[in-house]
């Protein structure tokens, strides 16, 4: 009984049922049925990452890190998939663009935060957060070329860009593949991690741990359950987004960038700072990194190429100019941080700094500035 009466995330699931309630309302209702879609992914996020998290126990670092990020990024996926499905290119663009410095500023940094307060002085693999943050750099040149291509070649090279576009993507999906081949293959060492505690009962809270991880049946299960959950809120939250976003006085580029980017995110907040915590900060770096490498180098083009399937017109990856610039000094105050292998509570306090500073300009953004490039 005392378990149940603790404060748990598990509370907001009572959103599920009120989210796919107020759907079935008449008009009028959307800005709540916004409001409860958003609180209601949440928790099925974080079941999706603890389901995923006692998955990546059975793994390395490494493998661990990939499965958090993919599934992590499954909820934003499915948000972003379902409104480019209705023509929302510059939402879907902006949750692409927030996601990647919601990731490595807003994950990252309160992992490194709450890490930080617990531990002195954390320390990772240099060598494989270096090659992360190189692959960062990449996703940043990915999305300040279009951009460039398209303020250089004018109105006359519109048509161009979708073709553009599409040959980026197909490049930036094969220098992931390869990206996977070398941290899960050829240089897995860089990822294996080693900054465990050095706490002398350590070794026994882990094998303790290792009794409690979910059979792979229920975990699978679970993953499978919250994931079509999810997709079914992710639908109500699209469908409401357009007039909750003006009830609200919120732009679509700070709903995209913030909100969306957020709520999609959450299982990646949460598993993060948990592995920060426990002092496995290899593992917490790749989940934050390597979903925004993911988001970068994966979920952008595959719904670059979805969109000549499934959308009302191909999607490209022009980005506008505020965006651009936020991806590409998030990149480099992380690749700044990660370089040394070694991280403190103040690193963490400078990213949510950043993130902080991008959130405020995004929410005085106006919707004209954001459809700019279009």
């Amino acid at each position: 009984m005392k378990a149940l009466l603790k404060p748990s995330l598990n509370w907001l699931l009572v959103f599920v049922p009120i989210a796919i309630g107020l759907s079935f309302g008449g008009p009028g209702r959307e800005t709540w049925t916004f409001i409860a879609a958003c609180i209601a992914v949440i928790p099925l996020a974080g079941w999706m990452g603890k389901a995923t998290e006692h998955l990546a126990e059975r793994t390395s670092e490494g493998v661990g890190g990939l499965l958090n990020a993919t599934f992590g990024n499954a909820a934003e996926l499915i948000i972003a998939f379902v409104a480019m499905s209705k023509g929302l290119d510059d939402i879907v663009k902006a949750s692409l663009t927030g996601s990647i410095i919601g990731n490595i500023l807003l994950v990252l940094g309160a992992s490194l935060l709450t890490g930080g307060l617990k531990h002195k002085e954390q320390k990772f693999n240099a060598v494989g957060a270096r090659t992360q943050s190189t692959l960062l750099m990449l996703a940043a040149i990915a999305l300040i070329a279009p951009a460039a291509f398209h303020h250089s070649a004018g109105p006359s090279a519109i048509r161009s860009e979708s073709a553009l576009s599409l040959d980026i993507s197909i490049i930036l999906l094969v220098t992931y593949a390869l990206g996977l081949w070398f941290s899960l293959k050829t240089h897995k060492h860089y990822f294996a991690g080693h900054g465990h505690s050095v706490d002398e009962n350590e070794g026994i809270r882990r094998d303790h741990a290792i009794h409690s991880i979910w059979p792979l049946p229920i975990a699978f299960g679970v993953l499978i359950t919250a994931t079509a959950l999810v997709a079914w809120i992710s639908e109500i939250l699209v469908g409401s987004v357009e007039h909750a976003a003006e009830t609200l006085g919120m732009s679509h580029v700070f709903v995209g960038v913030i909100v969306v980017a957020i709520i999609g995110n959450a299982a990646e907040h949460s598993t993060a700072i948990l592995m920060a915590l426990k002092n496995r900060m290899d593992l917490s770096l790749g989940i934050a990194i390597g979903s925004s490498i993911q988001v970068a180098l994966f979920v952008a083009p595959v719904l670059v190429i979805a969109s000549y399937f499934f959308a009302p017109h191909p999607m490209d990856l022009v980005f506008t100019l505020p965006e651009v610039i936020a991806v590409a000094l998030a990149v480099a105050i992380t690749s700044q941080i990660a370089s040394d292998g070694k991280s403190n509570w103040l690193e963490g306090v400078l990213l949510l700094a950043v993130y902080a500073i991008f959130a405020v300009v995004f929410y005085f953004m106006p919707d004209t500035i954001a459809a700019a490039p279009h």
